[in-house]
């Protein structure tokens, strides 16, 4: 297994991509930490009953001592942290306006979460990811932080501008977490996802979906419809050993609607 007895916190795992994250790690033989501001107990056991190893602890990222309460809970759990999974997020409840009309209270919150909580997180398993210092991780590797961006900034998507900005921002701080961390042991890299099906926005955007995703279909060089299942192998892959070499990078994993 890619991951066997590997220690990687997923934020935002109790539902939706998230919880498909937080499963393909574990299937990968990792143990997992899922992490959500939502109750993520079932997800962890539902984990544990396919034969994996999981907890649940509660985190609101964009709060720093929750954060470094659930890294240390991590630590505390399992003894050492591997990987880290930034995938909490806000958007599928974030409304279609224009920049003009977005609410600032919503702007700064979708900031809160979307970036300062990939800040406060990263900075929160940093001393447990260095602690054992360079070529002495896990496998004689480094650890591995995996952020989630998306394909929007890429676009300029509309829509939502403070989510697509919010987005792009994440990709900039890999690229700097990414300098930063590197002589330290400590590998920094990006998935950004293409319009997927996942749970949450089945449920908040119901009405308007097949129309949005009909018109995402027609970009991509593979023509269907993103489930989140379709990123779990990229996400996988940055936490392993063969990506020991790879930092600094952001890929697109959308069906070639966007191509580098």
């Amino acid at each position: 297994m890619l991951l066997q007895d590997k220690v990687v916190v997923v934020t935002g795992g109790a539902r939706g991509i998230g919880k498909v994250y937080a499963e393909g790690v574990a299937a990968a033989g990792a143990k997992v930490v899922v992490s959500d501001i939502r109750d993520g107990k079932e997800t962890a056991e539902e984990i544990r009953a396919g034969g994996g190893d999981a907890v649940f602890f509660p985190c609101d990222v964009s709060r720093g001592e929750s954060c470094d309460t659930l890294a240390r809970a991590a630590q505390d759990r399992y003894g050492r942290i591997d990987g880290l999974v930034n995938n909490a997020a806000l958007y599928a409840d974030l409304k279609y306006v224009p920049f003009d009309r977005i609410e600032e209270e919503e702007w700064d919150r979708v900031f809160a979460v979307n970036v300062k909580g990939v800040w406060l997180m990263t900075r929160a398993v940093y001393p447990y990811m260095r602690a054992e210092g360079p070529g002495e991780n896990l496998g004689g590797g480094p650890r591995k932080i995996v952020n989630i961006a998306s394909g929007t900034p890429f676009k300029g998507t509309p829509k939502t501008p403070h989510y697509v900005v919010s987005k792009g921002a994440v990709v900039t701080l890999t690229r700097v977490m990414a300098r930063t961390l590197g002589s330290e042991g400590i590998n920094v890299n990006c998935v950004a996802p293409g319009l997927t099906l996942s749970e949450s926005i089945m449920e908040t955007r119901a009405d308007m979906i097949e129309e949005e995703d009909a018109k995402q279909i027609l970009t991509r060089a593979i023509p269907r419809s993103q489930v989140p299942e379709d990123l779990v192998g990229a996400v996988v892959f940055f936490l392993s050993d063969g990506a020991d070499f790879i930092t600094g990078q952001t890929l697109p994993v959308d069906g070639g609607s966007h191509m580098n």
